[in-house]
């Protein structure tokens, strides 16, 4: 942990996807025993507006965005101990997101595997440009079996 700050931060990807939901147990866990502060961080990105048959309004795109983060922290967070917990949902790349909030962290927490489409990979795009590129130490959470 850092020995310049005052509370240690602790930074957790978050989309909804049973391994995210597993890593915000591991990050609240690992932070109830260090003291350390989580930050919660979803990324969501807007469908070009001319994709496909259909045109889709960014704004609702944000609203399930919005819903689906906040869900996920309302059904891991009842059952968690009492630790702060920061939420931030950013418009942006998953990665590109998490690599930027996890400057200064001691730590970046991520699901193994999020919510892209190839299901019997071990590992995922965005956990594994994490891992090669984040500022800090990374965990990276498989969903339960």
């Amino acid at each position: 942990m850092t020995a310049n700050s005052t509370s240690a931060r602790v930074v957790v990807g978050i989309d909804g996807s049973p391994s995210s939901e597993e890593a915000l147990r591991w990050a609240l866990r690992h932070a109830s025993s260090t003291g350390a502060v989580v930050d919660a961080v979803g990324a969501w990105e807007a469908t070009p507006l001319f994709a496909g048959p259909t045109v889709v309004e960014p704004t609702l795109e944000a609203e399930t965005a919005r819903e689906r983060f906040a869900g996920e922290l309302r059904r891991v967070l009842a059952e968690a101990p009492s630790v702060e917990v920061r939420e931030r949902l950013v418009r942006g790349n998953a990665a590109d997101v998490l690599l930027a909030a996890a400057e200064g962290a001691d730590l970046l927490v991520v699901g193994s595997r999020g919510r892209g489409t190839f299901a019997r990979a071990l590992l995922g795009s965005v956990s594994q440009r994490c891992a090669m590129h984040a500022p800090c130490p990374v965990v990276i959470v498989r969903p339960p079996v």
